[in-house]
């Protein structure tokens, strides 16, 4: 008999459970409603957004096509994460399936780079409109936005498609308990019974591959604008420049910020509330995307007077 006690039993899983805030219950009653309100004006903004762009003919422009496509790209992060946590908020719906659980972590991972890559590309393009204002009609044209979404796709297809492929060979067995709100790809990882090196190397090197290269060129494009600004002697032409970039500009801390804040909560994991991350975690899915379109709506007179010639139709 005593020969049996020592042997461990290895029971293969087929789902996975989500232990979303379980450890604050409040913060499911408190959370529930803002994050409900966000996920509807991530929704309705962007839709008002693309349905604008696709029927104002003024607004058939390169920049306002790549705005399009970080509408589009918000719009199915949102759709992903948000609706399952609110799905566990209101109605403890915590299973998830093996399939449904690696199709989220690839979309996550695959959409937030490709927004990522979104953001660089506009910043070329804020670019040549400033610092080669003459050259910007021949650069920036349809073909090169079709080139771009095409490299943007594919980009970040190639780097991303191994993660939840790790994640998915790996053995799990005995326990299936997510302690997060979605399937992030270490969060699942490392409920496996294997070796989960590999998959931590692998996300750490794509993640700073994608992300810290876009912010790289991001950050040079806006200091090569900044350059040129300042050597202009025209009145009024750095308060136009500034205009100009404003809203791109703002965007990219909203989306920049809440990934370091992010960050910097898994580095000092041990003096915060493990919560916390999630939390952040969760948000960054769905803040920007509500704040995106509200900021260029806002900043942006073409798509403010889009808007009310589309209000004004009745569309």
């Amino acid at each position: 008999m005593t020969a049996y006690q020592n042997v461990t039993v290895f029971i293969e899983v087929s789902d996975f459970l989500l232990n979303c805030f379980v450890r604050s219950p409040s913060w499911q009653r408190w959370l529930s409603l803002p994050l409900s309100l966000l996920f509807l004006v991530a929704m309705g903004a962007n839709a008002i957004l693309l349905i604008t762009i696709r029927l104002e003919a003024s607004l058939h422009e390169p920049l306002y096509y790549l705005l399009s496509l970080l509408s589009l790209l918000d719009i199915v992060l949102c759709l992903t994460v948000i609706p399952q946590v609110l799905a566990i908020f209101w109605f403890d719906l915590r299973p998830i399936s093996f399939s449904a659980c690696f199709l989220q972590m690839f979309i996550m991972n695959c959409f937030l780079a490709m927004e990522s890559c979104t953001f660089m590309i506009m910043a070329y393009d804020r670019y040549i409109a400033i610092c080669h204002p003459l050259r910007y009609p021949s650069i920036i044209t349809e073909q090169f936005v079709v080139k771009a979404a095409i490299f943007i796709l594919t980009r970040n297809v190639l780097f991303t498609v191994p993660i939840p492929i790790l994640s998915a060979r790996l053995y799990y067995c005995g326990n299936n308990v997510i302690e997060n709100c979605i399937c992030a790809n270490m969060s699942v990882s490392r409920l496996s019974c294997d070796d989960v090196t590999i998959n931590r190397l692998y996300q750490f090197a794509a993640g700073w591959t994608l992300l810290g290269s876009d912010l790289i060129l991001i950050f040079l494009s806006y200091s090569l604008i900044l350059r040129a600004v300042l050597r202009l002697k025209v009145q009024g032409a750095m308060a136009k420049a500034f205009s100009t970039c404003g809203s791109h500009f703002i965007l990219i801390l909203f989306f920049s910020t809440i990934l370091l804040v992010f960050v910097l909560t898994h580095v000092g994991k041990k003096k915060i509330s493990p919560d916390v991350p999630v939390m952040l975690n969760v948000l960054h899915h769905v803040i920007p995307a509500a704040l995106n379109p509200i900021v260029y709506g806002v900043r942006t007179q073409e798509i403010r007077q889009g808007i009310q010639r589309l209000l004004q139709k009745g569309w």
